[in-house]
C-alpha cells in the first residue's frame, strides 16, 4: 500500500543559517501578499472571466518582475515564491468550494477569504520543492539553496520513501523541516483487540466503556499563574523596544512548552487506542460550538478534542482498527444505559446520572460511554433498516428511517419503560 506520511526534525543552525531562513520566509510572505494584492485588483477592475486567474499565471508573471522590480528574489530558490502561489490559489478554492456547499446547505462552516500575512504576526514558514536528500549517518539535511542544515536528531525516513516536499517553519527561536514522502507500506494485519467506545468529557478526558477513565492533564491551567506573570510583563513594555522582542519570546517559548506537552499526551493517548483495539467508537463533539462558551472555551481548549480525533483517525488504520464517529445529536449523556429512560431535565451541573424508573446511579460520562456502544451495537438494525416493500437497501438520501435515540425518548412524565432494551457492550 502506497501512503503519504510526513517526518518532522529540529534543525541546529547558526546565526547565518538562522538569517537566511527568516529571508526564505520574507519573501514566502512577500509573494503570498503580492499575489493576494494582485487578485484583490484584477477582481474590482476586469471583467467576465478575466476577473480570474491561477498560481501559474501569476508565477509566470511574476517572473518577468523579478529583474526589474524585485531582483532580491533570485538569492533564494525559486520555488519558495512558487510554492506561496499555489497555496494562495488553493485557499481560494476551498473558499469558493465552501460557499457553493453553504448554497446547497451541505455545510454550514465558513471559510473566509483569504488575508493579508504582517510580519511578525504571522508563522514564518515556506516549502521547497526538488532534490531533497536525508543523511542520516551525519544526520543533515540538503535542501535547494539551502545546502546541508544540521539535525538535532538521527532521520529514520525508510529506505523505499521517496520525498515529495521539505517545509521549512518557525516556532519561538526553534526552526524545524516537515517532510512529505510518499513509501510503500504492508498491509496491515486485522486488529483482534476488544471493541471500546469512547465519551469525550469536561471533568475528565475522556471515559472509556470497559470502566477506565482518561484522567484531564491541565497542561495551560497548571501554569496559568505563569502564562498570567508573563502576559503582564509582555503588556508593560514598550512597543518596539528589545525588551519587547525578548519578553516576547519568553512568552512564545512557554506556549511552544506547553504545546510540546499536548501533543506528547495526545499521541500516546491516540496511539494506545489504535494499537490495543480492533474498533473504537467515538461521539461527533461539536468543538466550535462548545468553544462560543467564554466561561468555559479556555477549559475546552486545553482538553484538544478536535486534534485528538484527528490523530485517532489517520493513526487507525496503520494498526488495522477502525473508528466510527456516530450521530452528533445521539443524546448519549441524557439516556440511561439500563432501560433508556430519557431524561430531559439533566444539566452540565449533574455529574451522577440518576435513573427514576429503576434507581440507577452511574456517573454521567461512564453511562455516556456505555450508551455509545450500544448505539453502535444496533445502528445496523435501526438506523440501515428500510420498508420491507422497498428492493433498495438505502433510504432516500442514505437517512435512517428511525434514528435509535428517537424510540429511546418517552413521555416527560416517564412512568412507563420503553420496549426497547440495549444491553450494555463491554
Amino acid at each position: 500500500m502506497l501512503r503519504t506520511r510526513g517526518y518532522r526534525y529540529e534543525l541546529r543552525v547558526n546565526n547565518k543559517e538562522r538569517t537566511f531562513l527568516t529571508k526564505c520566509a520574507g519573501i514566502s510572505r512577500f509573494a503570498w501578499n503580492w499575489g493576494l494584492a494582485a487578485r484583490k485588483q484584477r477582481y474590482q477592475t476586469q471583467t467576465g472571466s478575466a476577473k480570474y486567474t491561477d498560481a501559474m499565471k501569476q508565477h509566470k508573471e511574476l517572473n518577468r518582475l523579478k529583474q526589474t522590480n524585485f531582483p532580491w528574489m533570485y538569492e533564494v530558490s525559486k520555488c519558495i515564491p512558487q510554492e506561496a502561489l499555489r497555496d494562495l490559489d488553493r485557499a481560494y478554492q476551498n473558499f469558493f468550494s465552501n460557499l457553493h456547499q453553504k448554497k446547497r446547505k451541505q455545510t454550514t462552516r465558513y471559510l473566509g477569504l483569504p488575508k493579508f500575512k504582517k510580519k511578525g504576526k504571522s508563522k514564518d514558514s515556506f516549502r521547497l520543492t526538488g532534490v531533497i536528500r536525508i543523511f542520516p549517518g551525519v544526520r543533515r539535511v540538503q535542501l535547494p539553496r539551502l545546502g546541508k542544515l544540521r539535525l538535532k536528531e538521527k532521520p529514520n525516513l525508510p529506505t523505499s520513501a521517496r520525498i515529495l516536499s521539505a517545509t521549512v517553519s518557525r516556532t519561538a527561536d526553534r526552526w524545524y523541516v516537515a517532510l512529505t514522502v510518499k513509501e510503500e507500506q504492508p498491509d496491515p494485519e486485522p486488529n483482534n483487540g476488544p471493541l471500546v467506545a469512547l465519551d469525550k468529557g469536561f471533568s475528565v478526558f475522556a471515559v472509556l466503556s470497559s470502566g477506565i477513565p482518561i484522567p484531564k492533564p491541565k497542561f495551560l491551567l497548571r501554569q496559568a499563574r505563569k502564562q498570567r506573570r508573563l502576559s503582564k510583563a509582555h503588556t508593560r513594555k514598550q512597543e518596539g523596544s528589545n525588551n519587547k522582542r525578548k519578553s516576547a519570546l519568553r512568552l512564545a517559548r512557554f506556549y511552544r512548552r506547553i504545546t510540546n506537552q499536548r501533543h506528547n499526551f495526545l499521541h500516546q493517548t491516540s496511539t494506545y487506542l489504535a494499537k490495543n483495539h480492533s474498533m473504537i467508537i467515538t461521539e461527533d463533539l461539536h468543538v466550535k460550538g462548545l468553544m462560543q462558551n467564554k466561561k468555559l472555551s479556555k477549559y475546552w481548549a486545553d482538553l484538544s478534542h478536535g486534534t485528538f480525533q484527528r490523530l485517532l483517525t489517520y493513526k487507525a488504520p496503520f494498526y488495522g482498527s477502525t473508528v466510527i464517529e456516530i450521530d452528533r445529536w445521539f443524546p448519549s449523556s441524557k439516556l440511561c444505559s439500563n432501560c433508556l429512560y430519557y431524561r430531559r431535565d439533566l444539566t452540565l451541573a449533574d455529574r451522577v446520572f440518576h435513573c427514576p424508573l429503576y434507581g440507577l446511579a452511574l456517573d454521567r460520562d461512564q453511562n455516556a460511554a456505555f450508551n455509545i456502544a450500544n448505539y453502535y451495537a444496533i445502528y445496523q438494525d435501526l438506523l440501515f433498516s428500510v420498508a420491507e416493500s422497498s428492493a433498495e437497501t438505502l433510504n432516500a438520501c442514505g437517512e435512517a428511517v428511525r434514528p435509535a435515540f428517537q424510540q429511546a425518548r418517552v413521555a416527560e412524565s416517564g412512568r412507563t419503560a420503553p420496549k426497547t432494551v440495549w444491553t450494555n457492550c463491554l
